[in-house]
């Protein structure tokens, strides 16, 4: 069974149990808990399915997901505290839908899901899903080249989450301003703040627990955040060790991040002058890339395969002519 093949019906499954017999044929009916459990679960497959297969192939079916959402939203009965829920639910879906635009790369449809969510948030005075929101638009903010809006909006969002009292949340934004920073080329603040994330994630086990959206959020994360500064800054040999490091430490369910940090390794060793290294990385990466549907997984691998070209080594140019029949492949499938 092909990746799109599994992707669709592993959703399929959930979707049918998230629908209420009668809603699926129009008529509105009553919800109660029971069908808020199922519509939850639903999204929470939609998570595991991104977190090993990338947003490419998962967007359409969060959208999916999030109509059926709004439509029972519009067109049942339930009383206010599940319709409370419901509005909650249908922000996180949104946040969710934003996300994996966001992994496709298609940065205007992100922004826009990210909005929709951010007005929920802001409707329901939810201070949970502002912080994710928030949390989010940050990370796309430093990714799209504009560090000072990512900084902003990650203090934005520690301002909002320091009374959840969760270290791994606030770990993990302390990490999005470190990213911010050092893009902002503020070295000596990153690693201050890196520092606070790392103090941080060692009182994982103290305080309250995370959302469930955060639960990415570890030791490999940290290790590659290290990693970026480090190269992001031009030590590219300073980085090598922390990209290995989250690489080694990535739970193997997270298909998406560990292509990422392989290939992000790979460039790393290039620009370290380990051409021979990062190139042998790079294509031992093709077998795990090949079950990734990610937008930013590919831009990398294009980076890669650009900076390989450039040079003058059998190594480089025999894995430049791999990495470039990959992009090709993605690029008929």
């Amino acid at each position: 069974m092909d990746r799109r093949t599994l992707v669709a019906g592993s959703i399929g499954v959930a979707a049918a149990l998230a629908v209420p017999p009668r809603e699926r044929t129009g008529i509105p009916d009553a919800i109660g808990t029971t069908h808020l459990v199922e519509l939850r679960e639903g999204l929470r497959s939609l998570y595991t399915l991104d977190d090993a297969y990338g947003g490419g192939d998962v967007r359409s079916l969060a959208v999916r997901h999030l109509h059926r959402v709004r439509r029972v939203i519009n067109t049942s009965s339930y009383p206010d505290a599940i319709g409370r829920q419901l509005q909650l639910l249908a922000g996180e879906t949104a946040e969710h839908c934003a996300w994996l635009y966001y992994d496709a790369d298609d940065q205007d449809a992100a922004r826009r899901y990210w909005g929709e969510a951010l007005t929920t948030a802001t409707m329901l005075h939810d201070a949970g899903l502002q912080v994710l929101t928030l949390v989010s638009l940050s990370m796309q903010a430093s990714y799209e080249g504009r560090p000072r809006d990512g900084y902003d909006l990650a203090r934005a969002a520690h301002s909002l989450a320091v009374p959840f009292g969760s270290p791994v949340l606030l770990s993990l934004i302390a990490a999005r301003e470190a990213r911010a920073l050092a893009l902002m080329q503020e070295q000596r603040a990153a690693r201050k703040r890196l520092a606070d994330s790392m103090r941080m994630a060692e009182r994982f086990h103290h305080g309250r627990p995370a959302p469930d959206w955060a639960a990415f959020h570890g030791h490999a994360e940290l290790d590659y955040v290290q990693g970026l500064l480090y190269s992001d800054t031009g030590h590219h040999k300073a980085a090598v060790p922390f990209l290995r490091a989250a690489l080694a430490h990535q739970d193997r369910s997270y298909g998406r991040n560990q292509a990422l940090y392989r290939i992000t390794l790979a460039r790393t060793l290039v620009q370290a002058g380990e051409v021979d290294e990062g190139a042998a990385e790079a294509a031992a990466g093709l077998t795990h890339l090949e079950e990734v549907e990610s937008g930013r997984v590919n831009r990398r691998v294009t980076e890669v395969r650009d900076l390989l070209r450039g040079v003058d080594a059998v190594s480089a140019r025999d894995a430049a002519e791999e990495l470039t029949e990959y992009i090709q492949w993605k690029g008929a499938v």
